[in-house]
């Protein structure tokens, strides 16, 4: 660890003391960057990759100041939101370094030569270059924040002569057709997740998954869930049940960030958790500046504080004493996965770890958050890494129906409830008996639970509809095992199934 490491005097740098501190991964990190700069001072474009929390904010201030220093040439910083401009001046400035904001507000630059550096948004800087009305003199490095993003390309054909260095914690382009490998020659990766947890600079997740079934949601042109679909499966009483059911079993009392993909679900997760006496509040985009202001100071100061949100709190958020993660929507943006789950990574005296609670099979499809990655595979290889994603069908075979305990109490007069329905397949082939055999076994077994629990046959009926949901995980199951999982099929498995489990009723020798 590296500290108050006095500065030496260069124009556009204050000589200060330095207050932040440098951890070995970082000055290891930085070195490494520096290497290559040497190797190719201009026209070379250089990724770093390091996960969220890891610093990468102080890693580039830093660079920034020495490059400054060491080249007397000027550097340009581009990020996509103004939050995160306002965050990297303030953390320039605390290293000495003297930079101004280009913003909405600045249409030109009269006064660019008592600068050495500039924090810019790419659409400002972008209308502002292709208006000429900004021309940046002697600029020898630009570094691109959340270089994921491809907004920032269109910025490129501007500074050809200069060194590029984006900085992401996921290398992996939003858009599959425009992979970061086309426009970065090389890419050097930090500490992983395990290590940085390893070595205390993050906190440990503990993840608790909640089988979803995600059949319904469509995918969009981004290849991400649509917000239509996605709205109309979280938005439903049933998910909303299970969501509070979630955070009152693992979370309750704890300061808590809940993630949705649509305004109408975070309205509607609010008014859940609101009417069952808990105090939440809902942020979106289209919160006025106060009222956001307003609801994050809140959200700061109340220790069990909940917030739900529509992913606008996944970058250019830093919020430390965040203790639960919900991840209460799927997604397939490995990006958007760690940028959520980031935002409960951060360390404290007293907090070690954090918890995820994840309704929506994200870490059935990309792993545990802490799991490694080969991100340079992912880098070089993209197209491959997304193609063998796991699929949600795949993922939803893995599922284990368990009975809700309102439900199991109907059948309390039934020891056993559940069936394996591969093992009773398994059995049809190695004695050579039809597969229908295994819906015929589960049938007598449902037969007699609702036998057994019921006064006369009509009750018995009636129970059918308390089984619905166990009827399609064993008709799901089954429609895998013999290869032939179409939804028409397996409705009409299902009904069939409902229509002859009727007649055995019917026909129970206790009536």
């Amino acid at each position: 660890m590296y500290r108050n490491r006095p500065m030496h005097e260069t124009f556009g740098i204050e000589e200060k003391t330095i207050d932040k501190e440098l951890y070995e991964y970082q000055e290891r990190d930085i070195a490494k960057i520096f290497k290559v700069i040497e190797e190719h001072p201009e026209h070379y474009n250089l990724l770093y990759q390091l996960p969220t929390g890891g610093g990468k904010t102080v890693i580039f201030s830093q660079i920034v100041r020495e490059f400054i220093q060491r080249t007397n040439k000027k550097v340009l910083i581009l990020t996509h939101r103004i939050e995160l401009c306002k965050q990297t001046s303030k953390m320039l400035s605390g290293f000495g370094v003297r930079n101004k904001i280009i913003n909405s507000k600045i249409k030109e630059l009269p006064d660019q030569d008592q600068y050495m550096c500039f924090v810019a948004m790419v659409e400002t800087l972008n209308n502002r270059l292709n208006d000429e009305k900004v021309e940046l003199d002697n600029l020898g490095m630009v570094i691109i924040d959340e270089a994921h993003y491809n907004s920032f390309r269109k910025l490129f054909k501007f500074f050809e002569q200069c060194f590029i260095l984006g900085v992401t914690a996921t290398p992996l382009s939003s858009n599959i057709k425009l992979p970061m490998k086309d426009n970065y020659r090389e890419l050097i990766v930090g500490d992983s997740i395990g290590k940085l947890i390893e070595k205390g600079f993050l906190a440990k997740a503990n993840t608790y998954s909640y089988d979803v079934g995600l059949s319904s949601l469509k995918v969009g042109m981004n290849g991400d869930y649509t917000v239509k679909s996605s709205e109309e499966l979280y938005s439903n009483y049933s998910m909303q049940e299970k969501l509070l059911d979630a955070y009152m079993e693992k979370s309750q009392g704890k300061k808590t960030l809940i993630f949705n993909n649509g305004i109408n679900t975070s309205k509607e997760v609010y008014e859940t958790f609101r009417n069952a006496g808990l105090d939440i509040r809902h942020l979106d985009n289209t919160t006025s500046k106060q009222d956001r202001k307003d609801i994050l100071r809140w959200f700061k100061n109340k220790p069990d504080a909940i917030l739900t949100s529509v992913s606008i709190l996944t970058t250019g958020f830093d919020e430390p004493t965040v203790e639960t993660i919900i991840l209460n929507r799927a997604t397939k943006s490995l990006t958007l996965y760690f940028q959520m789950i980031g935002r409960g990574s951060r360390v404290l005296p007293g907090k070690k770890e954090f918890t995820v609670l994840d309704l929506g099979n994200n870490a059935a499809r990309f792993g545990l958050w802490s799991a490694p990655v080969d991100w340079k595979q992912i880098f070089r290889s993209p197209d491959y890494y997304l193609e063998n994603l796991i699929s949600d069908e795949e993922i939803e075979q893995n599922f284990k129906y368990e009975m809700p305990k309102e439900v199991r109490a109907k059948f309390a007069k039934t020891p056993e409830v559940s069936f394996d329905i591969e093992a009773a397949y398994d059995k049809t082939i190695a004695k050579g008996l039809r597969s229908k055999k295994v819906l015929e076994w589960s049938m007598e077994q449902h037969t007699r639970m609702c036998v057994e629990n019921s006064e006369d046959v009509f009750d018995a009926r009636l129970l059918i509809k308390d089984l619905e949901d166990d009827i399609a995980d064993r008709i799901k199951r089954y429609a895998h095992c013999i290869s032939n999982s179409t939804k028409n099929y397996r409705d009409w498995l299902k009904e069939d199934y409902k229509r002859q489990l009727r007649m055995k009723i019917n026909q129970a020798d206790k009536w």
